[in-house]
């Protein structure tokens, strides 16, 4: 997906690329509760929803780390220096805890709905139809519900857009050049 965010670029700015991306992913779970819906049994179906969701998750993750790399330069512009250290070592908090969160919700899933494997057994029990219906709408309603609420908080809080960041980034370099006792009359 790193190639595919470049591409994307040249067209839109990140953050319609961001929304892009997670009407991809809601679009292909959708898709997923659909196909469910009709009781294929052809997995090859599901080929189509995937590649919407993970083409949409991969760009989204490098979307992430260039909005983060963007906060580093707010953070310096508001206060005067520059945390990259600490923001991107909580990134690798988050996802570790996102993990932990993400287990801890398909454990919960499993046993809501009376899904295990019994190794002891010689014969495996089917999965019942309801268990089967609660599975496939836990993998497709909770994802839907996360994006929704991620798309609402990004929408409210996050300011960094393009026109925003290119006046940042001239102040900031305004501002090496006044330590650096550089003249800038140049750029006036």
């Amino acid at each position: 997906m790193m190639i595919l965010f470049p591409v994307l670029r040249r067209f839109m700015d990140t953050i319609k690329i961001f929304y892009t991306c997670f009407g991809m992913a809601v679009t292909g779970y959708i898709l997923i509760i659909i196909i469910s819906a009709t009781g294929t049994s052809s997995v090859g179906w599901l080929f189509i929803p995937a590649a919407f969701i993970m083409s949409a998750v991969g760009v989204l993750n490098v979307i992430i780390t260039v909005f983060l790399a963007n906060t580093v330069d707010y953070g310096e512009f508001k206060n005067s220096r520059r945390d990259e250290s600490v923001i991107f070592s909580m990134q690798t908090f988050v996802v570790k805890l996102a993990s932990g969160i993400a287990g801890f919700i398909s454990s919960m899933v499993l046993f809501v709905f009376h899904i295990s494997s019994n190794k002891e057994a010689v014969v495996t029990e089917p999965i019942a139809a309801s268990s089967r219906m609660g599975l496939r709408l836990s993998m497709t309603i909770i994802p839907i519900v996360v994006l929704v609420i991620g798309f609402i908080v990004f929408k409210k809080r996050y300011i960094l857009t393009d026109r925003k960041l290119a006046e940042i980034s001239k102040e900031l370099e305004k501002n090496i050049r006044i330590k650096r006792g550089e003249n800038h009359d140049s750029d006036s």
